[in-house]
């Protein structure tokens, strides 16, 4: 196995930090072309890519075999175990109940003058497409975090799409996830290929208005050559944590939160950030103690390999100065405590406070939403929310007073950008008063 073992911050190269901070999304940029030839040839000839694509497994699929139907659904309530339904059902009840705290006025307004108010009001987007990832693992509580906060906002129709196996067979519990989110349709159809199908619309799916939900690389890179022609959420690529730890963190804890977040994919990242050198060694000796009875040795070993890492920091200052820096789609701060380190976090998707914080809970349950920016696109962007599937125009009504009173003002700025006709607008609507 990679062997792990502390490294000091200051220790680190310019390189070496490079290759930490930019992780799983540097890669990307050599694979845009070969993506950018799918996605342009998903827009001209639409189904018949992914039709091509699947054939090289099941030769005998139909257009009519990339949408899951609802017997198939059917079926899929009879393969998931029933508590496994059960645990879909609680989870999905505590992820509609805090994005359903996110919701906002539908309509506010302010007087900002006499004669002049001025206001906002809130309206859901009319379609909205949730990308699920397959292959390598099922991720039923993917559409759990993308399609309940849709359905929360407002949206009127939501399309999903997932990549199938070899049989043109969608995960069973995604199947019964999306019904209970209450997803709108579902397609069978994954990567690049179901991205640019999203974007552009095919003869069977529908065009929408924004793509939301992780991915990989692949993924990640066909959201961003499609933005433009839609909205997206972030990009959120391969699943990355950052612990920051104290004196007072639990080894054994530490360990297993940090080989939890690098089973997810070859590129994922896991980080420990502590002032500590003892706990810093200790989690080092545990991981390499747990490594022989882990499965999935070849994900394991790219994933510790090539963006992980254990760093002892001089202080938490230093610690605090590097987490922000990092930009975790996932920080766990395990210091003493851990809600006066929390107000000097700037940058995190999401933030997991305390020993009993771990972040499969915000994975799965505890409501919090997992879709999530990666790559350090936490310092501009935030997680998945109600807000991503609303659009908020602004108006305003004007008395015939309230424009007099800034008539000067606008007239005189127009004038000055060289926008006449901007002037003209506003004096055509006292001429007769000037006369």
């Amino acid at each position: 196995m990679t062997k792990i073992t502390p490294e000091t911050i200051d220790s680190l190269s310019p390189e070496k930090r490079k290759i930490i901070m930019e992780r799983s999304m540097e890669d990307i940029s050599s694979i845009y072309e070969d993506i950018r030839k799918i996605v342009d040839d998903v827009k001209h000839r639409g189904n018949s890519v992914a039709l091509e694509h699947y054939k090289k497994y099941k030769d005998d699929i139909t257009e009519s075999d990339l949408e899951v139907t609802r017997e198939e659904i059917d079926k899929a309530y009879k393969l998931v175990e029933p508590d496994i339904i059960d645990c879909l059902k609680a989870a999905a009840h505590n992820i509609t109940k805090f994005h359903m705290a996110q919701i906002e006025r539908e309509m506010w307004s302010i007087e900002v003058r006499e004669g002049i108010l001025a206001g906002r009001i809130t309206r859901a987007i009319d379609i909205a497409g949730c990308y699920i990832p397959g292959g390598k693992a099922a991720y039923p509580s993917t559409i759990l975090m993308t399609v309940l906060p849709a359905k929360v906002a407002g949206v009127k129709q939501i399309i999903s799409v997932t990549p199938p196996d070899k049989e043109m067979t969608a995960n069973p519990a995604t199947l019964v996830a999306a019904d209970i989110a209450g997803c709108d349709r579902i397609f069978k159809v994954g990567g690049p290929w179901g991205v640019a199908s999203l974007a552009f619309g095919t003869e069977t799916m529908p065009k929408v208005d924004k793509i939301v939900g992780p991915g990989n690389k692949y993924v990640t890179a066909a959201k961003m050559l499609v933005y433009g022609h839609v909205g997206i959420d972030s990009p959120a690529g391969p699943s990355e944590a950052l612990i920051l730890a104290d004196q007072t963190g639990n080894p054994e804890w530490i360990a297993l939160d940090f080989l939890s977040q690098t089973e997810h994919d070859p590129d994922s990242a896991a980080v420990l950030v502590t002032t500590s050198e003892n706990l810093a060694s200790a989690v080092c000796k545990i991981i390499e103690r747990e490594y022989d009875s882990l499965p999935r040795k070849d994900i394991f070993e790219s994933s510790l390999k090539r963006y992980s890492c254990v760093l002892i920091a001089k202080d938490m200052e230093q610690a605090i100065d590097f987490t922000n820096d990092y930009a975790a789609e996932h920080l766990q701060i395990m210091t003493e405590d851990p809600f006066i380190t929390l107000n000097k976090i700037r940058h995190a998707g999401s933030i997991f406070l305390g020993p009993y914080a771990p972040v499969p809970v915000g994975d799965y349950a505890s409501g919090t939403n997992h879709v999530l920016p990666t790559g350090q696109c936490a310092k501009m962007f935030s997680g998945l929310s109600v807000d991503d599937f609303i659009k908020k125009p602004t108006f305003q009504y004007l008395s015939r007073e309230g424009l007099a009173d800034l008539r000067d003002v606008v007239v005189k700025l127009a004038e000055t950008e060289g926008l006449p006709l901007h002037a003209r607008s506003i004096k055509a609507r006292f001429i007769d008063s000037d006369k």
